[in-house]
């Protein structure tokens, strides 16, 4: 099976599941199982990124372990699903973005396979973070399900698990970002090393903050994320393996 998704827990609900592995890395445990479902008809894996139950905080996350269970299953293409707030104006609550850039504000991860003597040195080729190959699936994939994205973006990775402050997304939109999220690296960069051609679908789930004058709800967030759940499902699903 070469395609998989990353997600949060609630998206597992799209699919159906038809196996669960349990595996185990160099690295330590991935955050879940992996669990079989399909995309259209064609078998895939699914992994949630913050475990079962949503319990792992983004700085938390072993990504190096979660990309490597996804490796040694022969995974070439991974698409992510990410809650991500709004920078630009133009992405409201709702909106789903393939970014095609990103900048990376995150410390202490750890970013690299190559992370220890033993390890080999990479230094991979990083100008274009995510896939085109990838984002051109997920692409492709909007227009046959008529499910409506915005094509490109730049990413912020922040720390988390906190949301940003109003001077920080000032900071953000003056470096050129649209859109901040907290996983998406080291994932990219990892997956990247693995050579997994990788892609973000991104929901906006609110406004940045300061983006609007309203105060940031939590439960309007989960309430954003859960009425685009439908539409991130039509997308998936009209992927071509």
């Amino acid at each position: 099976m070469s395609l998989a998704i990353i997600g949060g827990t609630g998206a597992l609900d799209l699919f159906e599941v038809h196996e669960r592995r349990s595996l185990d890395t160099v690295y330590g445990a991935p955050s879940s199982d992996l669990a079989r479902i399909e995309i259209g008809s064609t078998p895939a894996w699914f992994l949630a990124r913050h475990g079962q139950p949503h319990r792992i905080p983004p700085h938390r996350v072993n990504y190096r372990a979660n990309i490597q269970a996804l490796h040694e299953l022969g995974v070439t293409r991974i698409v992510a699903v990410t809650a991500v707030g709004g920078i630009a104006p133009e992405l409201v609550p709702g909106s789903l973005v393939v970014p095609d850039q990103l900048i990376d504000y995150s410390w202490g991860r750890v970013h690299s396979f190559s992370d220890d003597a033993e390890s080999p040195l990479l230094h991979v080729e990083f100008a274009e973070p995510f896939a085109e190959s990838a984002r051109e699936s997920l692409l492709r994939a909007a227009e046959r399900a008529r499910v409506p994205v915005v094509d490109r973006g730049c990413y912020a990775v922040t720390q988390g698990p906190r949301l940003e402050t109003a001077a920080e997304v000032r900071k953000l939109a003056a470096d050129g970002c649209t859109l901040v999220g907290m996983t998406a690296m080291p994932e990219a960069a990892l997956a990247r090393e693995r050579a997994i051609a990788y892609a973000t679908l991104s929901v906006v789930a609110n406004p940045a903050a300061g983006v609007s004058a309203e105060p940031i709800s939590i439960d309007e967030i989960h309430a954003v994320l859960d009425q685009a759940m439908g539409r991130v499902k039509q997308l998936l699903h009209a992927l071509q393996v």
